[in-house]
C-alpha cells in the first residue's frame, strides 16, 4: 500500500486546491441551482484525466421537487471485466451558510491546518477524498480487477430522490458495494429515517378589534405545538439498540402565519421533522403523527386542517454483504489513524438508504472529525482538518485496493 500512500502525499496540495475550487462555487439548496457546480466539477475531473458522464435531471422533475437545476456525475474507472464494482458517493448540495461566520463561507480559507467554508466537511470534502483515492489507484501500477465509480450528486438536502435515487431508477448504475461520504474516525453502518410534513391550519382572519368575528389559526397552532413537543416525552422512552442512535424525536423547524399585528391570524403553516430509529415502521410512525395532529386540531372549532407529506426517508440497517467493506475500512483506518475505528449508527438520514433499498451493501466513511458538531456542518465556520482529509484519502485508496486485488 506504500505506492498509494506516496501518490496521495505527493499530490495532496493538488487535492486541497481541488477541494477549494469546489467550495468556492455556492450550491445553496434551496434554491438548488446546482448544475453550474456539476459542470465545473466535471471540468476539474477531466483535467485530472478522468472521464465523466453528466446526467441532467429533467427540468420538470427538478422544479416539482422545489429546486432549479440538478446534474449528477458518474466517473467510471474499469480495471478488468471481472470483479466487483465499488461506487463512492458524495453530495454537492448544501444548506445556505446562514449567519455568524468569521470566515468567508465560500472563501475556502486555510487557517492553522483547517479549510473553512460551507460544504468543506459535508460533503464536498469527499469529492476530493474519493477522486484522489481513485487517482492513486489508477496510477499505482497494482494489478486490480473490477471497477470504481464516483457518484457526485446534488439532491441530498431535499431527500436524494433526484440524486442517487434518480441514477438508480434510470438504471445508470448498479454497483456491488458503496462507500458514501462520512467522517474519518468511525464507519457508519446504520442511520435514522425521517418523516417531514407540512401542516396547514386554516381559520378565519378578522380585525383584531373584533376578535370574536374571526377564528384564530395561531391559537390552534399553539395548542398543536404544545402537543407535538409533549410527544417527545413519549418518544424518549423508545430506545434504539444501535450504538450512536438513542431514541426518536420530533422537531418543528418552521412556522409561517398571520398577515399583520392587528389581524387575527387566518392561516398558520408548520413544517415538522420526525426522526425514526431503525427499529420503527415508517407507516406506523406517519399514522401516529397524523392521528396526534388531527385529534389535537379537532379541539379547535372552525379550524380546517391540511397535512402534506414532504419526505419519507427510510432508515438504513446493515446489510450482511457489507462486512468485507466495513472490515477493510476499519483495518486501514486503524493503521493510519493509530486508533480503533468503531462501527456505529448516526441519527442523521442519508442518501445511502437509497442504495441499500436496491440491495447494495454500504458503509459511510470519508474525511472529517469524530462528530458532525465538531465540523460545524450546517452551522457557521464549517471546516475540515486537512490532515483528516489526507489520511481518509489513504484509507479509502487502501480499502479499494484490497477489495479489488486481482
Amino acid at each position: 500500500m506504500t505506492e498509494l500512500d506516496a501518490h496521495i502525499a505527493t499530490h495532496f496540495d493538488a487535492e486541497v486546491r481541488f477541494l477549494q475550487s469546489l467550495v468556492r462555487i455556492p450550491t445553496d439548496t434551496p434554491p438548488g441551482n446546482n448544475a453550474p457546480h456539476a459542470d465545473r466539477t466535471a471540468e476539474l475531473l477531466a483535467e485530472l484525466g478522468l472521464a465523466v458522464d453528466k446526467h441532467a435531471v429533467p427540468a420538470a422533475e427538478v422544479h416539482a421537487a422545489g429546486m432549479q437545476s440538478v446534474t449528477n456525475l458518474i466517473v467510471r474507472q474499469r480495471f478488468s471485466d471481472e470483479g466487483p464494482t465499488i461506487a463512492l458517493n458524495a453530495h454537492g448540495d448544501v444548506v445556505p451558510p446562514g449567519e455568524g461566520w468569521t470566515h468567508e463561507p465560500y472563501g475556502a480559507e486555510i487557517v492553522d491546518g483547517k479549510l473553512y467554508g460551507r460544504a468543506s466537511a459535508v460533503s464536498k470534502s469527499d469529492f476530493a477524498t474519493y477522486t484522489f483515492a481513485l487517482l492513486a489507484l489508477k496510477n499505482s501500477g497494482l494489478k486490480l480487477k473490477g471497477a470504481v465509480e464516483l457518484h457526485f450528486t446534488y439532491d441530498e438536502e431535499f431527500g436524494g430522490e433526484l440524486g442517487p435515487g434518480w441514477l438508480l431508477r434510470q438504471g445508470l448504475t448498479k454497483p456491488d458495494y458503496l462507500i458514501a461520504a462520512g467522517f474519518s474516525y468511525q464507519v457508519v453502518t446504520a442511520h435514522n429515517g425521517c418523516l417531514q410534513m407540512e401542516v396547514t391550519l386554516h381559520g378565519l382572519a378578522s380585525h383584531a378589534a373584533y376578535p370574536s368575528t374571526g377564528i384564530d389559526a395561531l391559537q390552534a397552532a399553539n395548542r398543536l405545538l404544545t402537543a407535538l413537543y409533549a410527544h417527545n416525552d413519549v418518544l424518549k422512552t423508545r430506545l434504539s439498540g444501535v450504538p450512536g442512535i438513542t431514541h426518536p424525536y420530533l422537531n418543528v423547524g418552521r412556522i409561517e402565519g398571520g398577515t399583520n399585528t392587528n389581524v387575527v391570524p387566518g392561516k398558520v403553516v408548520l413544517k415538522l421533522d420526525r426522526r425514526m430509529i431503525p427499529e420503527e415502521d415508517p407507516a406506523a410512525v406517519e399514522a401516529e403523527v397524523r392521528a396526534l395532529i388531527e385529534s389535537t386540531v379537532a379541539q379547535n372549532p372552525g379550524i380546517r386542517l391540511d397535512i402534506k407529506r414532504l419526505l419519507l426517508a427510510h432508515s438504513m440497517k446493515p446489510l450482511p454483504g457489507a462486512a468485507p467493506l466495513v472490515a477493510a475500512l476499519q483495518k486501514h483506518g486503524q493503521a493510519l489513524f493509530g486508533q480503533e475505528i468503531p462501527t456505529s449508527g448516526t441519527p442523521l438520514y442519508t442518501d445511502v438508504r437509497l442504495y441499500a433499498a436496491h440491495g447494495i451493501p454500504a458503509a459511510i466513511y470519508g474525511a472529517g472529525p469524530r462528530t458532525v458538531l465538531e465540523s460545524n456542518a450546517k452551522r457557521a465556520d464549517e471546516h475540515l482538518v486537512l490532515d483528516d482529509l489526507k489520511r481518509a484519502t489513504q484509507v479509502v485508496a487502501r480499502t479499494l485496493a484490497e477489495l479489488l486485488a486481482a
